[in-house]
């Protein structure tokens, strides 16, 4: 079994400035930006969460089944499961060494723990989905989170391979796209997402992005002191690949680890760079028919 991965520091955050999506979008006076913070050192894997989530938006059941992964009886995000909890098992063999040794409590005498988390649309900074949608049926709202309109969105589907993380997806029957709106609804009546409202343990944490990134920091730096070496923030960084998530993670262990891409990167980012190859491919194939057209003409 591996072991913990090295303990990683935690840049201040006047090293990494943020971008203001609702202003990018658009939007001149506008709220703060909102979001969560998932601290899963805490989640007990109650999937109230995913329960108030599909009662509050009249969500459709998704499967009773259990998949053999564990209590997970959903497997991942999709258009009928706008929160997935995860359970992760990291069950000791016999003869690895205990996994515990740095005294952390999250591990069994045996060096055995299971990983709960709940997962869910990060609200990236930088959208793909919104780049690629063509109705305009995915739209930034005036709090910074990505929204489907589902009486605009047509069911190209172009949003699901554009998502870093295999978050939205078309609904089986319906056809169009569907995915966590972090519940504009109540957002604009001024209360906070069902899910957050829900959680018992207060592993979802609703608020300004802002702050819950410097409450983050705090939480990482506290459980790293504590002997979680393994203890990570994920998302919360407005200098990588997405600008930086809405919704971000405290890991115990590699993203890997949690069906989680390492280094998610705006799928649309090197559109740009790309078109102007193609358009200048274009002009050179047209500047060589010219000169074809001209030469025979000379010829002639």
């Amino acid at each position: 079994m591996s072991t913990q991965p090295a303990k990683r520091p935690v840049p201040p955050a006047a090293q990494r400035p943020a971008l203001d999506p609702a202003a990018q979008a658009g939007y001149g006076e506008h709220p703060p930006r909102m979001g969560f913070f998932t601290d899963t050192s805490v989640c007990i894997g109650c999937k109230a969460c995913e329960v108030a989530c599909k009662e509050w938006n009249h969500v459709p059941e998704d499967g009773l089944n259990l998949l053999g992964m564990s209590y997970d009886n959903t497997g991942g995000l999709g258009a009928s499961t706008w929160r997935h909890v995860a359970f992760i098992e990291q069950i000791a063999r016999p003869g690895d060494v205990p996994r515990d040794a740095a005294g952390s409590s999250a591990f069994s005498a045996d060096g055995s723990r299971w990983l709960m988390a709940s997962n869910v649309c990060k609200h990236c900074t930088e959208s793909a989905c919104l780049d690629v949608c063509p109705t305009g049926a995915l739209m930034r709202t005036e709090f910074g989170t990505v929204v489907v309109q589902s009486d605009v969105c047509n069911g190209c589907g172009y949003c699901i391979p554009a998502c870093p993380f295999g978050v939205i997806d078309r609904r089986e029957g319906d056809g169009r796209a569907w995915k966590c709106t972090l519940c504009y609804d109540r957002l604009g009546a001024g209360q906070e997402p069902a899910c957050a409202k829900a959680c018992p343990t207060q592993s979802i944490q609703f608020g300004r992005v802002d702050e819950l990134r410097e409450r983050a920091r705090l939480r990482v730096t506290e459980l790293q002191a504590a002997g979680e070496s393994g203890a990570q923030l994920y998302l919360d960084d407005p200098a990588d690949g997405i600008g930086g998530g809405g919704a971000f993670f405290l890991l115990l262990d590699e993203p890997e680890v949690y069906g989680l891409p390492p280094d998610p990167v705006v799928t649309t980012r090197d559109l740009p760079r790309m078109w102007r190859h193609v358009a200048t491919a274009a002009v050179g194939l047209l500047a060589g028919g010219l000169a074809a057209a001209l030469s025979r003409r000379t010829g002639a």
